[in-house]
């Protein structure tokens, strides 16, 4: 039996994504909460003939209480686009939810700005003396997809997209996402110029801005990142019912893995509180933390390039936390 739930659900990001992890055989159970029109996503996505029964939720009699009993996983990708101030302040008030009601479930953070909104969670979790760092996770994996799409489009084969494994290091955001394509497992073309290559990370980069532009400025990136979404809760649920060998990006704690953190900071050069490397999940979440391996020197600059930027917005994070609390007790 598996309980998803989706904070946010009835957004941009949170429909599509209750519609895939509807569709998601493993999904016995699927929570919606939001502030608005939950009841009729969720009355919606119930005809669906999968097994997963569906429940919505508004604010009013408790309803984030009631979403979130009994959660296994809990998706979080409420908010407002680009937006980070506002953010920050629905993420804690839903981590508080989470510590107090469902301070075991796994917690993916897709609101942005990830880099800041992890170290939130982790800090509300911490106030409440529920803080696991083995199952906090932001979720990167929109930058992984981009980066295994855009790869099969230069191989002139977009079949491969669903085989092609880059992994994306750093954090969520411009320069800190960090594409290792010399460790691609469709390694670019000979031929691939220096210009090319510059041109693919940035693509991979800021392909969010590609998706607003096209957009005309009306959304940004929901579909493909309700997508990625789904993917990472489908490998965490796995892990979860115990499947080995599951690898992927994510931005976590370095707590997370003590071991595999020493040789990551080694790597780096500087101890960072949060990175995303290749993480091994398994049942408890966090099983271990890979380190880069062996990359180019341009590379090299990128992750140099990432490490102040990240340092600047993790501390965002755990001062708007700091802060919050000066005025307001956590109450359980």
């Amino acid at each position: 039996m598996v309980k998803a739930v989706v904070l946010g659900a009835a957004g941009g990001i949170g429909q599509p994504l209750a519609l895939l992890l509807k569709a998601n055989p493993l999904v016995t159970e699927l929570g919606l909460f939001d502030i608005v029109n939950t009841p009729g996503v969720a009355a919606d996505l119930s005809h669906i003939s999968t097994p997963a029964k569906v429940e919505g939720y508004l604010p009013p009699d408790d309803g984030l209480k009631k979403t979130l009993k009994g959660a296994d996983i809990v998706v979080i990708p409420a908010g407002v686009p680009r937006k980070p101030g506002i953010n920050a302040g629905i993420v804690k008030d839903l981590a508080t939810g989470i510590a107090t009601t469902a301070p075991k479930a796994f917690v993916l953070v897709i609101s942005n700005p990830v880099n800041s909104t992890v170290p939130i969670v982790a800090e509300v979790f911490k106030k409440f003396g529920t803080y696991d760092p083995k199952r906090l996770f932001g979720v990167t994996t929109l930058d992984v997809v981009r980066a295994s799409t855009f790869v099969a489009e230069i191989h002139g084969d977009l079949s491969l997209s669903k085989d092609v494994v880059v992994p994306v290091v750093g954090g969520h955001s411009g320069v800190t996402i960090v594409p290792l394509l010399s460790q691609s497992s469709h390694p670019l073309p000979a031929s691939f110029s220096k210009d090319s290559l510059d041109a693919l990370v940035n693509r991979i980069q800021f392909g969010g801005d590609e998706v607003v532009k096209a957009k005309s400025g009306a959304g940004s990136a929901t579909l493909s990142m309700a997508y990625a979404g789904a993917e990472f809760a489908a490998k965490i649920i796995r892990a979860i019912k115990g499947e080995k060998g599951i690898v992927a990006p994510s931005y976590v704690s370095v707590e997370a893995d003590a071991a595999g953190s020493a040789a990551l900071t080694k790597e780096l050069g500087q101890e960072l509180a949060f990175f995303s490397s290749n993480i091994e999940l398994g049942p408890e979440g966090v099983a271990k933390i890979n380190p880069l391996g062996t990359i180019t020197e341009a590379e090299q600059a990128l992750v140099k390039a990432a490490l102040p930027e990240l340092v600047k917005n993790i501390d965002t994070g755990v001062n708007y936390v700091a802060e919050a609390y000066k005025t307001e007790e956590p109450r359980l």
